[in-house]
């Protein structure tokens, strides 16, 4: 088994490779989400730290790319095809089997169905170029550091561990196409009843002040309005503030404790995946997930 080769790589390399491609592709996407969110986010559909889609990638083009690795422009283009169209179908993929959207590209420019779009491409292309010149011989280095048997016994033990998170990962996120709505709609509900309950305050604040909403309008523009009117206004507003801060305060905790009534692994791709429902819906809404539509009408 270990000596099957592919392209002239045999798969001891190639398993070696992917697994060490799918920490750093899960490393990559951590630092960067976690940086631009100001927290730390497990960006992997796993438990563990692995993006498997990064190792897929990074081994179809270096295997198909392989027979032009000399050639500059052929590897940019080569990895924007490759790797554009290994992004589309495992979206398409995703989708179709967790019914919800995973990342969605819908607000990039020059996107496609929201599942791929330049910009992505062109980083995939110039990341192709970079594998070759200056990752990949990093990571064949890496491999060669030790023993064929070391590498057997990590591949098979990571294998193990990899298929049982997977398991569970995949059994929740089967399941979130259906929660997601459901928590939408209770925590708009949640804002209604907030919004009201701040709207019922500030209308009692201003009967008991003797200041309405225009009076209040007026008086801000009218520069000879009276002292005690404008000091009172002013404290009407910071209690106004004060409010929103409240409301904003109790739906967090709403928030979280709704949460803690859903799975870790539920939680944890809420927080990863922020546009799960929101990619899905407008697959749906423009005709994108109309093949599955129809197949489930049938």
């Amino acid at each position: 088994m270990w000596d099957l080769a592919i392209n002239g790589v045999d798969f001891y390399h190639i398993a070696n490779w992917f697994y060490i491609y799918s920490f750093l592709g899960w490393l990559w996407e951590t630092c960067y989400v976690s940086v631009r969110k100001g927290k730390l986010i497990n960006r992997g559909f796993i438990n563990g730290p692995l993006c498997t889609i990064y190792g897929c990638g990074a081994l179809a083009v270096y295997l198909i790319l392989l027979p032009v690795s000399e050639n500059l422009l052929l590897l940019f283009v080569g990895g924007i095809v490759v790797a554009t169209a290994l992004e589309y179908v495992t979206a398409v993929l995703m989708e179709n089997i967790f019914h919800t959207s995973w990342w969605d590209y819908s607000d990039k420019k020059f996107n496609f169905q929201g599942r791929i779009c330049l910009g992505c491409s062109l980083g995939w292309g110039l990341f192709t170029v970079g594998l070759f010149r200056v990752l990949h011989p990093v990571v064949s280095d890496f491999v060669e550091l030790y023993s064929r048997r070391t590498g057997e016994i990590a591949v098979c033990v990571i294998t193990v561990v990899y298929i049982v998170d997977f398991a569970f990962s995949a059994a929740a996120a089967f399941h979130i196409h259906e929660r997601i709505p459901a928590w939408e709609q209770a925590l708009d509900q949640m804002r209604v009843e907030l919004l009201v309950q701040a709207r019922e305050k500030m209308e009692n604040l201003e009967e008991s002040s003797g200041l309405s909403r225009e009076k209040i309008k007026q008086q801000l523009g009218d520069k000879l309005g009276r002292l005690d009117d404008i000091a009172l206004i002013k404290e009407l507003e910071e209690k106004r503030s004060v409010m929103m801060t409240d409301i904003s305060e109790e739906l967090q905790k709403r928030k979280e404790a709704m949460a803690g009534k859903v799975s870790h692994n539920m939680q944890r791709f809420v927080k990863a995946y922020p546009n799960l429902n929101r990619g899905y819906k407008i697959h749906k809404k423009y005709g994108f997930g109309k093949r599955k539509k129809d197949a489930d009408q049938k």
